[in-house]
């Protein structure tokens, strides 16, 4: 019987996207996607901004930020910031691979970059950055007890939907919020490793995952490259 970690693994690999979108002129930035194994079930890690922060503040995301000259890739960025943000040491993350990317609304080119934690990992947060850190079950992406869908427009004007998840922790007897690009990279996580339908829209055609990602990516970057060119 294969282990949870390596089915995951197996349904991984095939969607490494290596540097396929690392030469897009666009200014880079990573995300970790921080995989646990807990009772049999696999986990992801998240974060909560602290809500100093001048930009989305009080916010739920991944470990990630901007890239910077000494970082050779996004692996690099990915696990330099997850090591900044939450005292997650480099050499105790197993990089799977990288996914199709996103671009959030400062118009940054975002990798989620997935890799296995250990379970025992104890988050130490950067205060400056980092308020608050949680588990939700990856399956709560694609069967979750409180969702919605929430409309808006991209960066190039495109009107859109977003995924919004409300996940009741009973850890921190807290409610969070995860919605956004955060939402998009988790519910895309959850669809390659499950290999199921969720009990949502979204907006892949289930039966061609990869070539339907790598397209919806295509199509936001040239809508916004449009948008770029008749700004000009």
């Amino acid at each position: 019987r294969k282990s949870v970690k390596e089915k995951a693994r197996l349904r991984l690999r095939p969607f490494d996207v290596g540097d396929k979108f690392s030469r897009l002129p666009l200014a880079k930035a990573s995300v970790l996607l921080p995989l646990l194994v807990r009772e049999g079930r696999l986990h992801l890690l998240l974060t909560v901004r602290a809500m100093q922060l001048r930009r989305s503040p009080g916010e739920v995301c991944f470990p990630g930020g901007k890239s910077e000259a000494t970082d050779k890739d996004e692996i690099d960025t990915a696990l330099r910031e997850a090591k900044e943000e939450v005292g997650l040491q480099p050499e105790k993350v197993e990089v799977i691979c990288r996914l199709v990317p996103g671009i959030d609304k400062m118009n940054h080119l975002v990798t989620p970059v997935v890799g296995f934690i250990e379970d025992t990992f104890q988050a130490t947060p950067n205060p400056d950055e980092v308020s608050d850190v949680f588990v939700v079950p990856l399956e709560y992406f694609i069967k979750p007890l409180n969702y919605k869908r929430l409309p808006y427009k991209t960066s190039s004007g495109y009107l859109s939907w977003m995924h919004c998840f409300i996940y009741d922790d009973q850890e921190h007897k807290t409610s969070f919020k995860i919605w956004g690009l955060t939402a998009h990279f988790a519910v895309f996580l959850a669809l390659i490793i499950f290999g199921k339908r969720p009990t949502f829209e979204v907006g892949y055609d289930l039966d061609n995952l990869i070539a339907s990602a790598e397209n919806n990516f295509m199509n936001l970057y040239a809508s916004l490259y449009e948008r770029k060119k008749s700004n000009l």
